[in-house]
């Protein structure tokens, strides 16, 4: 069974989905990993970043995206087809790479979101809302060896959903006051919804993104984190540091295709940084399972 990792912060601009992409495309593309993205974040950007705008139109207008699997459970339907509603071989790397695939998002989740919470809850397992994401995919998730979901900036239900079929969480952010205000109201909840139901989910830690190396409240931030996380309060702060570039939004132009993942990302710091934070993620993933079975 491959392992489910979901990102989350609950400010937005933190960098977290151009993260979780890249992420999955270095997995993907480089390590030959199967990979699916899910986006559960209304926004769309990772869903826009791996299909394009057009391609994802496409399927908005067809009912193919995970708001047709939400909206199912508000009308009591069953519309939602898992096998079309998934795209295959996304990105615009060569084209799309084979293994790859995504789950697409659609703006229209943040219109169910507070319906969905008001869903009656029985006694049995299998009729809580948050199980929903979780019902449908369940047969393909040992299909991949990694799947990454980008979550709302929220702890609603949608996000809980994410959460509830995930491994662990990582928490990206900017190393500034109000990027990581919202760390322990994280860590919190997921520790109450973890108990409450008896999951395994747990944190993988802290990215930092958008770093300034000559910003002294950045530096700053960083040091603080680290030693919250050396007190046992935060999670550990990843070695890797995604500095602030303008390549990540350049990274989104499907008119151009690019041959390489370091001709998309710059051949500098910021392919090695999302190549090196690629990797950091897996090691500790492969550390903690060791560590769990000894």
């Amino acid at each position: 069974m491959g392992k489910v990792i979901s990102f989350i912060n609950l400010k937005g601009g933190v960098g977290k989905t151009h993260i979780t992409v890249a992420v999955a495309e270095f997995i993907a593309a480089e390590d030959e990993k199967r990979v699916l993205v899910i986006d559960l974040d209304p926004q769309t950007n990772a869903t826009i970043l791996l299909i394009g705008e057009e391609r994802w139109k496409e399927q908005e207008d067809k009912g193919k995206t995970l708001y047709q699997l939400f909206r199912d459970r508000l009308e009591k339907t069953n519309k939602f087809d898992l096998e079309t509603s998934i795209m295959r071989g996304v990105s615009n790397l060569k084209g799309g790479i084979p293994t790859l695939d995504l789950l697409p998002s659609s703006i229209n989740l943040i219109n169910i979101q507070d319906s969905l919470s008001l869903i009656p809850s029985g006694e049995l397992y299998t009729t809580l809302p948050i199980v929903i994401l979780k019902e449908a995919i369940k047969d393909i998730l040992p299909l991949y060896d990694y799947v990454f979901i980008d979550c709302p900036p929220n702890l609603g239900i949608i996000t809980l959903n994410g959460l509830f079929i995930s491994d662990y969480y990582i928490i990206p952010t900017i190393p500034d006051i109000l990027s990581t205000y919202g760390i322990p109201q994280i860590l919190n909840r997921v520790r109450m919804f973890r108990e409450k139901l008896d999951i395994t989910v747990r944190p993988l830690g802290i990215v930092i993104s958008m770093f300034r190396a000559n910003n002294a409240l950045h530096k700053n931030t960083i040091k603080a984190l680290k030693a919250r996380a050396e007190m046992g309060e935060y999670p550990e702060v990843f070695q890797t540091v995604i500095p602030l570039t303008i390549k990540a939004a350049e990274s989104a132009n499907f008119e151009d295709m690019p041959t390489s993942l370091k001709q998309k990302y710059g051949y500098g710091k910021i392919y090695e940084s999302y190549r090196n934070l690629a990797t950091e993620i897996q090691e500790r993933i492969e550390k903690d399972e060791i560590q769990r079975d000894s």
